[in-house]
């Protein structure tokens, strides 16, 4: 899968997760950008991206990702494995 497919894929996930289709994201995009994202959120984004993706974050993966960049180099890292 080509990185701007996951990315697009991230970006789906996040405008259903906020109900928001006018969000506006960026591969720098972080929970810092989005009034509504909080720790709940993130969980739930967490679980979407793994059952999208079909993959398998552990706690170290979760705890270093910093902003949807960092979330596609991850799935896209976990993908090739």
């Amino acid at each position: 899968m080509e990185r701007n497919e996951i990315f697009l894929g991230i970006v789906e996930i996040l405008k259903d997760i906020f109900d928001d289709d006018e969000l506006e994201i960026e591969e720098s995009t972080s929970s810092e950008d989005i009034e509504d994202w909080d720790s709940l959120e993130y969980i739930n984004i967490i679980v979407a991206v793994e059952k999208r993706f079909k993959v398998k974050f552990s706690v170290d993966d979760i705890k270093n990702i910093e902003n949807v960049g960092a979330m596609v180099n991850l799935v896209e890292r976990k993908m090739s494995n």
